[in-house]
């Protein structure tokens, strides 16, 4: 079984857009078991798009699409469809009847391009979209299913959740592909496949292990394909048991799961809390963890000291520590840290002081140097890394090794 991706627009190719359709439904395809062999991003150009559907068909089982289908005389989608299928626009009354409830129950006006966004090619199956102006249209040809969609990422997730994917699941049962990622932070990709590669040696044949790297944290993936959804599920829980024997140090969770999501889990389970304080990383490591829903039940604040005044008077770091460690120091980070947990009468407090750059590095403390620290009741744990010399890149890797410290610390205390 396999699929392909088309999404159209300028926007995307330009950079004004980033393209994370292509992402969640290659997830939700490789889900069902679909093998996806490209994704192909096309400005608005007739031409092109017809190109670029003619040379899919019949070489794939389904395509689907996004984007284009919009009110505007830039989206040109639903025209170029009609070419390609040899059909014409039609005025679907369902449609119409739902946009112009819509428009009344937001209180816009109903205008001229609201209602020709009713209008679908005629051979089309209409797929009835809830959260927008736009339906879905599913066609055949060639042996091909095209399915069209809107680019607004939730909409075209309301008409694949609703529409496309029950029905390709009925259609297609044949292959069963199933994914489990496995978490990992502490150890260098390289490093990781040299520990793994007895283990690699001896996967069944079914199953095939990827590095998936970004900002020190190692995505483990294990693909298993085959015709027994059963068997292929063993399998794979089997391989996994391996690797928490193999790695068990360095694994944090399983399926996507942030560390901070891990971590909010176990401060939640045991009735803890958590604090920051944060200088190189200016409120990333607070962002991290309030983006988790319930995250108030154990988050209580953060200080975010840039200045060294405010780790002197707020956090009530030592001016001597300062003067003589300088502020990027194991000392300094110590102090923040059971600073802010004093401050804030928590369980944990995590802490992180660095140079993320371009600028300020020193021959002894150059850009992408770091030092966090994470206190509790227990005492104080400090740790010293160096980065790279990008910005942005380092303030992402500043906050992902804080919290791994505070995991290691809450996990293993």
């Amino acid at each position: 079984m396999k699929a392909e991706i088309i999404t159209i627009g300028d926007e995307l190719l330009i950079g004004q857009t980033v393209d994370t359709n292509s992402a969640w439904m290659g997830a939700e395809l490789s889900r069902l078991g679909f093998d996806i062999c490209r994704k192909i991003s096309v400005h608005d150009n007739k031409t092109d798009i017809l190109d670029t559907l003619w040379n899919v068909t019949g070489k794939s089982d389904v395509v689907l699409i996004t984007g284009g289908l919009g009110p505007t005389s830039d989206d040109i989608t639903k025209q170029t469809l009609c070419e390609f299928f040899n059909t014409h626009l039609v005025v679907n009354h369902e449609v119409l009847r739902m946009i112009e409830v819509m428009m009344k129950q937001r209180n816009f006006p109903m205008n001229e391009n609201n209602r020709r966004q009713a209008e679908v090619p005629e051979l089309c199956k209409v797929l009835r979209n809830k959260r927008g102006t736009a339906p879905g249209m599913w066609f055949e040809k060639g042996g091909t299913i095209f399915v069209s969609m809107p680019g607004i990422p939730y909409e075209m997730e309301y008409i694949m959740k609703e529409h496309v994917l029950p029905e390709l699941g009925r259609r297609f049962t044949s292959q069963s592909i199933i994914h489990r990622n496995i978490m990992t932070y502490g150890a260098p990709e390289a490093r990781l496949a040299e520990i793994l590669t007895g283990f690699e040696e001896e996967l069944p044949v079914e199953i095939k292990l990827a590095y998936l790297p970004g900002y020190g944290i190692i995505k483990l993936r294990l693909t298993a394909t085959g015709p027994d959804k059963l068997k292929l599920n063993s399998l794979v829980d089997e391989q996994v048991k391996k690797l928490y024997g193999i790695i068990p140090d360095l694994i944090f969770g399983e399926d996507e799961d942030p560390l901070e999501k891990v971590i909010g889990r176990l401060l939640k389970d045991r009735n803890q809390s958590v604090c920051t304080a944060e200088s190189c990383t200016g409120g990333r490591i607070a962002q991290m963890l309030t983006s988790i829903p319930g995250s108030s039940d154990y988050y209580k604040g953060s200080v975010i000291a840039y200045d060294n005044k405010v780790k002197t008077e707020v956090l009530k770091v030592n001016t001597s520590d300062i003067e003589k460690y300088g502020a990027v120091s194991g000392q300094v980070a110590e102090e923040m840290a059971r600073g802010a947990r004093q401050l804030m009468k928590t369980d944990y407090s995590v802490a992180a002081t660095g140079i993320a750059g371009p600028d300020g590095g020193t021959k002894e403390k150059p850009v992408g140097t770091l030092w966090i620290a994470v206190a509790s009741e227990n005492g104080t744990k400090s740790e010293k890394h160096l980065f790279g010399y990008d910005r942005i890149s380092n303030i992402n890797r500043f906050s992902v090794a804080a919290l791994n410290l505070l995991w290691k610390q809450i996990l293993y205390r």
